[in-house]
């Protein structure tokens, strides 16, 4: 069955390229009705985009993905979330703090340890951490007993403590010999010594006169 054309002809458009160009959904491009006319001598100024068709005069037929007078504009079905620009046709490019193909994910630079989670607090991306770590990724262990005398928190509770300091909070001195007569160790290899004794060790009784 053919179509005879003075000036202008009938171009029937095929179910799969309608298909493609009238999506369902509110954000799909829209597209032009099945039997459309279409002018072999039409110009369109400026000219059709991303391989769309001057189909009249300053008329484009839009190839999928793109919409716009001119075919211009790149379509994401589903629209880019928070902020994103559309790239091209189902790529957003997604604004810091955010990810995913429609920007639709909260992402954090870095990623959060430890069991952190990504979450956007009042439009930024934060790391929310469990209860036993902080920090800006979570990567800060927390000690509530606190670590004294120089040592560093390294796990929930856990404190690694330097030379000479033992304990959950690096809170007991450790003296390599121990001290006698009831002296008490108070830092490393230091003793506290009870009357009537001195000395390194409290090994020495005071001579009382």
């Amino acid at each position: 069955m053919g179509f005879v054309g003075l000036g202008s002809a009938v171009l029937l458009v095929s179910m799969t390229t309608l298909l493609g160009v009238c999506s369902a959904g509110s954000d799909a491009p829209r597209g032009v009705a099945l039997g459309f006319v279409f002018d072999p001598k039409a110009t369109c100024e400026p000219p059709c985009e991303h391989a769309g068709i001057c189909i009249r005069n300053n008329t484009c037929f839009c190839s999928k993905g793109y919409e716009g007078e001119t075919c211009q504009y790149a379509n994401c079905y589903p629209k880019c979330k928070n902020g994103g620009v559309c790239l091209r046709p189902g790529k957003c490019r997604c604004p810091p703090g955010y990810g995913g193909r429609y920007c639709h994910k909260v992402t954090c630079d870095g990623g959060c340890w430890n069991g952190g989670e990504c979450s956007a607090v009042n439009g930024v991306a934060k790391c929310i951490c469990p209860s036993s770590w902080s920090g800006s990724k979570c990567q800060e262990a927390i000690c509530p007993q606190g670590c004294r005398n120089g040592g560093l928190c390294v796990a929930p509770g856990i404190c690694s403590c330097p030379e000479g300091w033992l304990g959950g909070a690096c809170h007991t001195a450790v003296c390599s010999k121990p001290c006698l007569n009831g002296g008490k160790c108070i830092s490393p290899d230091k003793c506290r010594c009870r009357p009537p004794f001195s000395g390194a060790r409290c090994e020495e009784r005071t001579k009382s006169h």
